[in-house]
């Protein structure tokens, strides 16, 4: 052990390359020391202290980096995100067990939307073909065969899930109506095209892991003309909110542990706890300090995949409770249209105020908290910046000024601040 121990110590620093700018995208820590570099610089990294941030040196300056802009400077690993951006391997592994199955299946909110689109449409569906883009267990696919008639569906699963699906598919009764293909929709054949693709593709912060790529491509090449994707919108939706336990849990605690002052890891804990989003977040409805609002929003037949690389939004928020603002809390919302002129859509809301699903809420906290009063104006962007290598992941940029409504002189405070999001 002591040998190993040594090893560890004399351990030589480890060289990388960055593949983004930090300079554009800092001020991720305020109370320790960070540095700036450019895509391309050199650095050599020292120590690991958390999987966002390390310890890094540029130029002969030291301080902390974000670990989601650096690469490995090896030939090796340079072939490695080449092959595998996408991580496949990892990603269709865990579509290829129950556990997320069973969660997603647990979700009765979001199951049972996708129930009450197809039942809502049967009678459009009749004689429709339909595609079910990453159908896993083929739960939507059974839908559609046992509320409507479809001409055919194609359920398409890359996971090794797919064979279970089969089996599920006969055990159903359903064979002659779906036809369970496995592979990734960028390999797809399929002997005609379809007239409604249909996918649970969102992610947390509605864009995470990306399998909405997957979903594009298919309809560009799949999809006859005037045909419907379900969802057919989307959109991402923001509010400033108080998060006193959580902040108590992971800050307030360090004050006075068991009698005695443990402060000096605050600056760690800030680092370890809010330089990442908090996914599967619980807002309560009165911990919104003001009326959401939609940032980002995506009409499904228009998007493009060159548009999934940076999406930008702007909010405006006028305060509607003094208080502590923590940070900012995100969900999304999707739309299903009808397939009858005029007849209803039916919404998928993820939010606060609606029924709980999986997927929950994102929570993005500041490094210190803000106090805030009624009629003050919080206004700004956010940005979401895909990696640039590693294709599921992405950045999350918030960037954002409040007007204080009780001063006399104008006042403003600035903040910004970047989250990676990464599996």
């Amino acid at each position: 052990m002591e040998a190993e121990k040594e090893d560890e110590e004399d351990a030589s620093p480890e060289e990388f390359v960055a593949f983004g700018s930090a300079t554009e995208h800092t001020h991720f820590i305020t109370c320790v020391p960070q540095l700036s570099f450019s895509s391309g610089d050199k650095l050599l990294v020292h120590a690991k202290p958390s999987a966002a941030w390390w310890w890094a040196e540029v130029r002969g300056v030291i301080g902390y980096v974000p670990a989601s802009y650096l690469r490995q400077d090896t030939a090796e690993e340079e072939d490695t995100s080449i092959e595998d951006p996408w991580q496949d391997e990892e990603y269709f592994g865990s579509y290829g067990t129950l556990k997320l199955h069973l969660e997603m299946l647990s979700d009765r909110s979001r199951t049972e939307t996708y129930r009450q689109v197809v039942l809502r449409n049967s009678a459009s569906l009749k004689n429709k073909a339909v595609m079910d883009l990453g159908c896993g267990t083929g739960i939507i696919s059974l839908f559609c065969a046992q509320l409507a008639q479809p001409s055919v569906v194609y359920a398409v699963e890359a996971s090794s899930m797919a064979e279970y699906t089969k089996q599920l598919v006969k055990q159903n009764g359903c064979e002659e109506v779906v036809t369970v293909l496995q592979g990734r929709a960028e390999e797809l054949e399929l002997p005609e095209q379809v007239d409604v693709l249909v996918s649970e593709w969102m992610g947390n912060c509605l864009l995470f892991e990306f399998m909405v790529e997957s979903v594009l491509l298919a309809r560009d090449r799949w999809l006859r003309d005037g045909g419907v994707m379900w969802p057919s919108a989307a959109a991402l939706t923001l509010v400033p909110c108080r998060a006193d336990r959580y902040y108590a849990e992971k800050m307030s605690f360090w004050e006075r542990p068991y009698g005695l002052d443990f402060t000096p890891l605050q600056p760690l804990a800030q680092q370890e706890f809010f330089t990442k989003p908090k996914f599967s977040h619980h807002l309560e409805p009165e911990d919104c300090l003001a009326v959401s609002c939609d940032v980002i929003c995506l009409d499904m037949h228009t998007l493009q995949v060159s548009d999934l690389e940076e999406m930008k939004g702007e909010f405006h928020f006028c305060m509607e409770k003094s208080g502590i603002f923590h940070g900012f809390t995100a969900w999304f919302t999707v739309q299903f249209e009808s397939l009858e002129m005029g007849g209803a859509t039916v919404k998928l809301n993820t939010g606060p105020d609606s029924e709980p699903t999986h997927w929950k809420q994102t929570l993005f906290m500041l490094d210190r908290p803000v106090s805030v009063n009624v009629g003050d104006i919080l206004s700004g962007t956010v940005t979401l910046h895909r990696n640039p290598v590693w294709r599921r992941h992405m950045t999350v940029a918030l960037h954002w000024n409040i007007n204080n409504s009780k001063s006399d002189a104008d006042s403003c405070q600035v903040g910004t601040k970047s989250f990676p999001m990464w599996r």
